[in-house]
């Protein structure tokens, strides 16, 4: 099979009908043979019904409903684990992403050599409140990771089929593929400017709240990317940095009242003074961070996956 296009959905009964019309449109033209999945996350409307109607007018459809709202992440990770086509291609369901990029974005991982494409919405048709949250977030992710792509949040991406079977996309790591690819060993990874449709139908699922959630979901891949299989570097280091700060203030403290009794100066109370209390609370601070790391290391090494690895090619 040439193509699978996995598309989450909630609550948008009104747009699939034209979606899944232009899609057919497009690879019927492209002569591809394809699959579309699409994953209910749990829509509180008739969209479950409308799938349903529409599998009997395309065949290709397959679609799974989710009994609760899991989010974004879980229902790609379904799409993926279903997914049977040479190139995977991600959409959203709100018709902001054009069906007319598809072959477009199959050329770039099939000739062009791509292991992942990621959409850049170079013209946004999004408010203000989200494009310079976005601008912000995509740049730090773009210093973390090292991955030279301006918009990691666009649901209009492509994978070749091992990419997405490589991976593991939990939480809201739903904007964070490439990095999640790019630790899987998948380190072509490229960009293709794509056209933003204005929302046609329904309201964005998205609010403020998307601040602190991907900032934190930032932190998350970031220690998982760099420490997941080795937590004692990360933890273990911090906690020897706070332990030698705390005791070379110390050591200073002790040596000033030793000179001042050399001298003979009346020393002041080494237990008088505030560096001794932030020495010792650097002390405390470093021994537990150093358990932590520890510890961390103990379950890493338990875990079932501790040595897992990808095999690209045998002979």
């Amino acid at each position: 099979m040439d193509l699978s296009i996995v598309i989450p959905l909630f609550n948008e009964a009104e747009s699939l009908p034209e979606l899944l019309r232009w899609i057919n449109q497009v690879v019927e033209k492209e002569k591809l043979a394809h699959e579309i999945i699409l994953v209910d996350d749990g829509s509180r409307d008739s969209s479950w019904a409308v799938i349903r109607g529409l599998s009997t007018q395309y065949p290709n459809i397959k679609g799974v409903r989710f009994q609760r709202n899991y989010g974004k992440a879980a229902a790609l990770q379904c799409g993926f684990t279903l997914a049977k086509g040479e190139v995977v291609i991600t959409m959203d369901a709100d018709m902001q992403d054009s069906p007319e990029e598809i072959p477009g974005l199959i050329k770039m991982i099939k000739t062009d050599g791509f292991d992942l494409v990621s959409g850049w919405k170079k013209k946004r048709k999004d408010p203000v409140s989200k494009r310079w949250p976005s601008k912000f977030f995509n740049f730090v992710a773009r210093i973390n990771s090292g991955i030279k792509i301006h918009d990691f949040n666009c649901g209009l991406k492509a994978y070749r089929n091992e990419v997405v079977k490589s991976i593991e996309v939990f939480g809201d790591m739903h904007r964070y593929t490439p990095i999640l690819a790019k630790r899987s060993g998948f380190g072509r990874i490229g960009e293709k400017i794509v056209a933003h449709q204005e929302r046609k139908y329904g309201k964005t699922k998205y609010g403020m709240g998307r601040l602190f959630t991907g900032a934190l979901d930032l932190l998350t891949v970031s220690f998982i990317t760099r420490f997941a299989k080795k937590p004692m570097h990360l933890f273990g280091s911090l906690g020897m940095l706070m332990m030698f700060f705390g005791a070379f203030v110390t050591a200073w403290l002790i040596g000033i009242k030793i000179h001042d009794i050399t001298n003979h100066i009346v020393p002041r109370e080494i237990t008088a003074q505030p560096l001794f209390y932030l020495a010792l609370l650097a002390v405390i601070i470093g021994v537990q961070l150093f358990l932590a790391g520890f510890l961390a290391e103990l379950v890493s090494r338990s875990a079932p996956d501790r040595n897992k690895y990808l095999i690209s090619e045998e002979l």
